[in-house]
């Protein structure tokens, strides 16, 4: 433990990290006063470094691009493989285990070890891995990489430990699996085809043993040329060559006939007995047309041939369907008998696999499912019901069913929230699934003891939003909401979403949810805000609509003076954004001059509607086009339940909203909140008229990393909607970086170095000169909105070379540049009790206001508390109160006592409005308010604000706005995330950076505690959907259709291997049929192979060393000791028990024979020197 003290005598403490020209971190608005400070600040801070260790947790969602599938019949777990080298491990709920290639290559095939708790991958770039699945976490034992040969295809029997391998020149090689060494043994192309063939067949595409024999293989080549190969003879029994290329083959279980699919759409059935010409040639899709020819029908790419005891067989395949039906979704067709059906997916199949009763090849296979692996989907089929339902998924598949655009993270929620959920979305549920259980039931997994109410919400492009339970490290739907119910579907002709975005008006922006009183709020892309409160009941209501105008207005140049003396915010000044209020929206309206003016993007309906119960929306806010110009997106948000307020700011300014009453309470440019206390001397210009598209805002802080181009508002969320994992396509590249501003030629940076006054310079992008465009008639200036369109004067003069150099240095500066365009754009927004001025006695209601610029504003409240008054007296809002400085853009509010403990926002207990009145309990508001000075009587008045920016975190005491506390987090890159964070009964500062770096910093004193370089490189759609929650827990969006968790906890590091499920569970392998006598006399002697005998090294001799390389695993030992420890594990250490003592018994009767050696050449001796001695007398010695 660690006491950090600071004695405070009332006087301001300048920053430490401050730079040059930039006002102290103290400086406020009016003249400092003698309020009630704590003489000093006593926080015995408990959190160390020892209780921070970053890892990863598990991972939900559908894997991302899918390329290989494998199931283990036994152990009944499935395994897919992805084109990033990741490998997602399944079985029963619970049971999610994710693997990743450090290659990166992609996974070509998946070959389990059936019931050996051990997985083979054949990945790109040549390299076979084996995975050991008898631990937690997997790891790998061994690789193999091939040198001069590329992999195509592998096979491994079932309780064989030799895996054959095809390659792309057409050879086969055997591979110990023990081992991980090739053996000597290799079937070369040339000998397994005839010396009178003249064209090589290509590429091993299929490798099988014979059902009737294992000691044969049947080699498909992708040319059309089928070998059957005698291992023990090294010769071939028989050469198929049919002029179609093959894709794959399937044998039927008595090991007489195999079927063969083709590139042209056919199947092919072939008898051992005459292997001159297929027994049956099939097209199961192609019509004879009039001419009497076949139509030309696309590849099937795979075919299964499963028998069945009690019906005709199964045959399974993907595609052959005719070309000319353009448009057709992909197919899964199942032959059973006569019956043909075709079954139509919603996305392209990469691969499928029957599930059947028994592992062994030569026996009945008794198919029950089918397990489909889409681009983009998992489903499995039902083949016991004639109508083949599909089993109901029990993991999170469906994620990205409209791509993701935002995230949420809620730990320790209310144990009620989660129940409540689910049975309202439980109602809404999908029916027509199989009622037979979930097939892939394989591992365990109990419900640990480190277990709380977790929620993750994500947003999605087509405007839904999906409430998710996260509890116990597993990810279960409870609740989905479509926002776009709220809205008219727009018709053709209007047009008016389309003008703003090309696709998904919808799309969900930012979410703000409370827990506590259930108020959850949504933020989307056409500038609008929805407000939603829960009911447990169905209503029929009317949506409440306001339309604000947050936009700058065309009027002449503004004199300074106009500026000065700014009233109050009760009156907005003449050039502030005007609100609008409308209930309902009214119709389109335009300028003369045929521009889009005072009309929002969406229209709300404007009648009574339904709503069932759940989320019912009660408010939309809206902003308009103003003179043909869309409204710019909402970038910070913050709703108090207590207060009933909601605030909302851009690039233009700041907007708060009287819920209760449904009433616009201000609307300002980010100018006139300063009033009197704007932190720089401003000359108001007017800036060159720039069309600005509504997409110019958003991230700036990535913008480091993306291209520029010229595209509209979709493309400021379009790298999580769109499912290319492409970083490049993404339109960011507008600024140098994220925390300053240089607009219309005019640098705004607060602390970088300005351009010298009266010298605009025309802005020049990536392409060259930007000419200005105005529409006809319109004055070539316009009044001035915010502070990105002032030239800020600072007392320093330079030349214009150095004004481009350090601009062009400005990355690396104190403060970077943001884009050029851009505004001073209202940040982040947190409503709490605090003190707006020095001299405040006592805490009131405040809205802490950050902007691009750095700057934290406190606008001050009066709200009424009784609450008959609250729903008729107006909330009154004072003049912003202090100015605190920060380097970069602010990202983040916390507040804590004196005592260092974290102080919530005072919330509203839950009420379902649409509940049946209650004479002798009538509803009231019942609110929960966390005083600063409620625990605080040791030490007197005032808390601690915690300010993250992009570069710096604070630590300010109020009401005095003394700076107690600076860190400068980084220097090189800038923060994307930052969240005050429960963790270990304590508080700290968590923070994720653009250069991949998570950190945890102690508060109050921000101590550094972690510091781990997690992400090397970062994209826009992990900096969109990052975020940290309480208990050590932060999650992102690794890819479009996956959701990584991780824990910053030692604890829960500590504890993550009793919270995983086991993918291995001892099962005693099913006992083969007994064949008879007659099959077994007639049947070959398949069970008389031994490929030991063969492929071992004193037969086949060793491989050449050149052709592959072993690569011993990292997970050896650890996967030995954990094997040890399972019940297999047991068996192998009695083994190794009984080896030992009978090791030592031989070792005793050794020594025991020695001993008696010994003894008898001792009594030898003995007896020799009797004899000797036997007739001297006494006086002869």
């Amino acid at each position: 433990m660690k006491k950090f003290r600071k004695v405070l005598d009332g006087l301001t403490t300048s920053s430490p990290g401050g730079t040059v020209g930039s006002p102290s971190c103290g400086s406020a608005a009016g003249t400092p006063t003698a309020a009630p400070t704590p003489k000093e600040i006593d926080v015995q801070e408990t959190l160390v470094s020892e209780n921070f260790q970053l890892c990863k947790t598990v991972r939900h969602g559908f894997p991302y691009q899918p390329t290989a599938l494998a199931f283990d019949p036994v152990q009944k777990i499935l395994a897919v493989g992805s084109r990033t080298g990741g490998v997602r491990i399944l079985g029963r709920p619970g049971v999610d285990c994710f693997c990743q290639h450090e290659s990166g290559a992609a996974v070509l095939q998946l070959q389990f070890l059936i019931n050996e708790g051990a997985l083979v991958t054949a990945c790109a770039d040549d390299t076979l891995h084996l995975w050991n699945l008898r631990q937690r976490r997997p790891a790998i034992l061994h690789s193999l990489k091939f040198n001069r040969e590329r992999i195509t295809f592998c096979h491994l029997p079932f309780q064989s430990k030799w895996l054959y391998v095809g390659t792309e020149r057409g050879n086969t090689h055997i591979v110990n699996i023990e081992s991980f060494i090739l053996s000597g043994y290799v079937i070369m192309w040339n000998k397994a085809i005839e010396l009178s063939t003249k064209t090589h067949p290509g590429p091993v595409v299929h490798l099988s043993d014979s059902p009737k024999d294992e000691g044969k293989l049947l080699i498909g080549f992708e040319s059309g040329t089928i070998v059957q190969w005698d291992l023990r003879g090294k010769k071939a029994d028989f050469r198929i060559y049919y002029d179609e290329a093959i894709h794959s083959v399937s044998w039927h279980h008595e090991g007489k006939q195999f079927m063969c699919s083709h590139s042209d759409g056919s199947l092919t059935l072939w008898n051992l007995r005459n292997t001159t010409k297929p027994f049956q040639v099939t097209f199961p899709h192609g019509k004879i047309q009039k001419d009497g020819r076949k139509e030309s029908c696309k590849p099937i790419l795979k075919v299964e041939y499963k028998t069945s005891r009690n019906s005709e067989p199964f045959v399974i395949f993907s595609g052959g369907l005719s070309y000319d039906k353009a448009g057709r979704r992909p197919t899964l067709t199942i032959m059973h008998g006569k019956a043909i059906t075709v079954l139509e997916m919603d996305y392209p199949i990469v691969e499928f696999m029957a599930l059947c009763e028994t592992p062994y090849n030569n026996e009945v296979q008794e198919p029950y499912a089918v397990v489909v692996l889409l681009e983009k989907d998992l489903i499995v089929v039902d083949l016991t019901q004639s109508n083949f339902p599909v089993f109901e998924n029990p993991y999170p598949m469906d994620i990205h069913e409209s791509p993701v655009t935002c995230t949420a993270y809620f730990a320790d929620c209310p144990p009620d929230i989660i129940p409540i959920l689910y049975s309202i979305g439980a109602k809404h549920k999908k029916t027509g699934y199989s009622q037979k259980e979930w097939p892939i039931a394989g591992g365990t997994w109990t419900l640990g003891s480190h277990t709380y109410p977790e929620i993750i919400i994500t947003g999605h492009a087509d405007g839904s939003i999906k409430f998710w339970d996260a509890s116990a490290i597993t990810l279960q739907m409870l609740y989905k909401l479509k926002t776009s119910k709220v809205f008219e579907k727009p018709k053709p002709g209007e047009g008016r979403a389309a003008e703003l975005v090309e696709e998904d008006p919808f799309a969900v922006q930012m979410v703000s949810w409370c827990p506590q009183s259930r108020i959850f709020c949504v933020v989307g892309i056409s500038a609008h805000i929805i407000l939603y409160r829960f009911s447990k009941y169905d209503a029929n209501t009317q949506i409440v609509s306001l339309e604000v105008r947050l936009q700058c207005e065309q009027e002449d140049v503004i004199s300074p003076s106009e500026n000065e003396n700014n009233p109050c915010f009760s009156e907005p000044s003449p050039h502030s954004p005007q609100p609008h209020h409308q209930h309902p929206a009214s119709p389109s309206s335009g300028t003369p001059e045929g521009l889009k003016d005072s009309i929002p993007c969406l229209k709300v309906k404007d009648r009574v509607v339904r709503v069932p119960p759940g989320y019912q929306a009660e408010l939309v806010i809206q902003l308009l086009w103003v003179d043909g110009e869309p409204p710019q997106q909402i970038t910070s948000l913050d709703i108090n339940s207590a207060y009933g307020l909601l605030a909302f700011g851009n690039c233009n300014g700041l907007a708060v909203v009287d819920y209760l009453q449904k009433t616009i309470l201000l609307c300002l440019s980010t100018l006139d909140l300063y009033g009197a206390a704007d932190p720089y001397q401003r000359l108001t210009r007017s800036p060159r008229r720039n069309r600005q598209s509504t997409s110019e805002f958003c991230m700036r802080g990535l913008s480091n990393f993306y291209s520029d181009s010229k595209k509209r508002i979709r493309t400021s969320y379009q790298s999580l909607t769109e499912l290319s994992d492409n970083q490049q396509s993404v339109d960011m590249e507008r600024s140098k970086s994220p925390t300053s501003d240089h607009v219309n030629g005019h640098c705004t940076s607060p602390t970088s170095q300005p351009c010298s006054a009266g010298k605009p310079r025309v802005p020049m992008g990536p392409e060259g000169p930007r000419l200005t465009r105005r529409g006809p008639g319109r004055p070539p200036f316009r009044k001035a909105q915010s502070a990105a369109c002032m030239e800020i004067s600072l007392p320093v003069s330079h030349t214009e070379e150095s004004r481009e150099n350090s601009f062009s240095r400005s990355r690396s500066s104190s403060v970077s540049s943001i884009d050029r365009d851009t505004k001073e754009a209202i940040t982040t927004l947190q409503f709490g009790e605090s003190y707006g001025r020095k001299s405040d006695a006592l805490p009131t209601p405040c809205l802490w206001v950050g902007t691009s610029l750095g700057v934290v504003l406190l606008i001050p409240m009066s709200i009424p508390t009784d609450q008959e008054e609250r729903m008729e007296e107006p909330v009154t809002i004072g003049p912003s109160g202090a100015v605190l400085m920060l380097k970069g853009s602010v990202l983040r509010f916390g507040f804590l006592d004196c005592m260092g403990a974290l102080i919530q926002s005072p919330h509203e207990v839950w009420r379902d409005l649409n509940a049946p009145e209650d004479p002798d309990r009538p509803r009231r508001r019942k609110l929960v308010n966390f005083s600063p000075s409620s625990s605080q009587d040791a030490c007197g008045e005032g808390h601690l604000a915690v300010v993250c920016s992009e570069r710096q975190a604070k630590v300010f005491l109020m009401p005095s706005q003394s700076c107690l506390f600076v860190h400068n987090i980084t220097e090189s890159s800038f923060v994307l995330r930052a969240d005050v964070v429960s963790v270990y009964n304590s508080v700290c500062l968590a923070c994720f950076c653009a250069n991949g770096h998570v950190m945890t910093l102690s508060l109050p004193s921000l101590r550094p505690l972690m510091d781990v370089n997690y992400l090397p490189l970062t994209d826009m759609r992990i900096a969109r959907t990052f975020c940290f929650t309480n208990g050590g827990q932060a999650l992102y969006l690794s890819s479009p259709t996956e959701i990584q968790r991780i824990t910053y906890s030692q604890e829960m590091c500590d504890n993550l291997q009793e919270m995983l499920g086991e993918l291995f569970t001892p099962i005693e392998t099913p006992e083969a049929q007994n064949r008879g006598f007659l099959k077994g006399f007639f049947g070959g002697n398949a069970h008389t192979f031994d490929r030991e005998e063969l492929f071992g090294e004193a037969a086949a001799g060793k491989a050449s060393r050149s052709l592959a390389q072993h690569i011993p695993g990292q997970g050896g030992m650890e996967g030995m000791k954990v094997a040890a420890s399972g019940a297999v594990g047991e068996l192998a250490r009695a083994r190794i028990a009984l080896d030992e003592r009978g090791q030592r018994l031989g070792e005793l009767e050794e020594r025991t024979a020695l001993m008696m050696t010994s003894a008898e050449t001792f009594s030898k001796h003995a007896h020799e020197l009797m004899l000797k001695c036997k007739d001297k007398k006494w006086y002869q010695f």
